[in-house]
């Protein structure tokens, strides 16, 4: 038999966990290939080595040419490409999933499935951001006048500490340039943002549409992670870049939160506070124990709510059910008197 050509995937052991990843690289006007188990990105300046096993995402601006290579590299080492547009602000898809189990995802679709659960969820969202208040027993339009009134003050704040002038929120998703200086800096920051938290949410196996608080987008779940960060480090690093009146105000601010990021935990408690939000303590404790993500198993589904095994013959020599297992014995018999 003839040897598969190609490079060979990237061993499951050698891969790093999503919460010890380096969180982004912004490329831009450059082609991207793959040299061994290395992404290079060359310009006009040199190439550079990226280890693809350690990289949480990679995100391709404007002028970027990848090769079909570096992008079965990224996939094979779990490290997430998303496009982006001018400025890295914004997004235009991504790749793929560093999980290989479902069983976050499994959790995610069945609280965001109930009301009851998806409200639990979301409140638990509200009060990682309100330290020491009590949301257990407050409705979604009181949660959202709390953050309202929290993000105003904070705009504030902001502002009298850098001393950059401040009205409102305001930012054309079409004009990058035509916003303030310190919207321009808020809108790279939330999108550099945005890419990392995507790239741990799809590195955990998570639906980026599936949101608790927001909804309808196909990155709702990425926004409300997201939001739970915003105060510490976008909104303040924003304001620090545009005191400071620098030149490129989106590449400053992509350089800021990514200097952010690297002297600090944020992958880890990224990947901790997704897993609070989605697991219940006797989840954790069980079958969706920290090992259970990283299995790269395959099972099948029984309508008696437990998992059998993939990858085994259920029949027996004359087409028929293994009698041993009596969900089989079942589904047999039924068969027997409705064909």
């Amino acid at each position: 038999m003839k040897p598969i050509p190609g490079a060979k995937p990237v061993p499951l052991g050698q891969l790093v966990r999503a919460q010890d990843r380096l969180s982004f690289i912004y490329l831009e006007h450059c082609v991207i290939h793959r040299a061994a188990n290395a992404i290079t990105a060359r310009d006009a300046k040199g190439t550079v080595h990226i280890p693809a096993a350690s990289l949480g995402a990679l995100l391709l601006g404007p002028g970027t040419t990848v090769s079909q290579q570096a992008m079965v590299l990224l996939a094979e080492s779990g490290s997430t490409a998303v496009w982006v547009g001018e400025q890295g602000v914004r997004y235009y898809a991504h790749g793929r999933s560093l999980a290989r189990s479902s069983s976050l995802l499994e959790a995610q679709a069945a609280k965001v499935s109930n009301q009851r659960s998806r409200l639990a969820v979301a409140r638990q969202m509200y009060a990682m951001r309100f330290p020491g208040e009590d949301t257990s027993r407050l409705t979604m339009q009181q949660l959202r006048g709390r953050e309202g009134a929290r993000v105003r003050r904070l705009y504030r704040e902001h502002a009298a500490r850098t001393g950059v002038k401040w009205s409102k929120r305001d930012y054309q998703v079409d004009d990058f340039a035509a916003g303030t200086p310190v919207n321009q800096a808020l809108s790279a920051a939330n999108t550099s943002l945005y890419g990392v938290v995507h790239a741990v949410i799809v590195a955990l196996g998570c639906a980026p549409g599936l949101g608790f608080v927001h909804t309808g987008h196909v990155l709702s779940f990425v926004f409300d992670i997201a939001d739970l960060y915003k105060a510490e480090i976008a909104i303040p690093i924003a304001f620090d870049i545009a005191a400071a009146d620098v030149a490129d105000i989106g590449a400053e601010t992509r350089r800021a939160v990514r200097d952010h990021m690297k002297g600090s935990t944020f992958l880890e408690t990224c990947v901790r506070d997704i897993k609070a939000l989605l697991l219940d303590d006797d989840q954790k404790a069980t079958e969706y124990g920290p090992d259970t993500f990283d299995a790269d198993v395959v099972m099948l589904w029984d309508d008696n709510g437990r998992r059998v095994a993939a990858g085994t013959s259920y029949g027996s020599s004359d087409d028929g059910y293994v009698e041993t297992d009596p969900s089989y014995v079942e589904i047999a018999q039924w068969m027997d008197e409705d064909w």
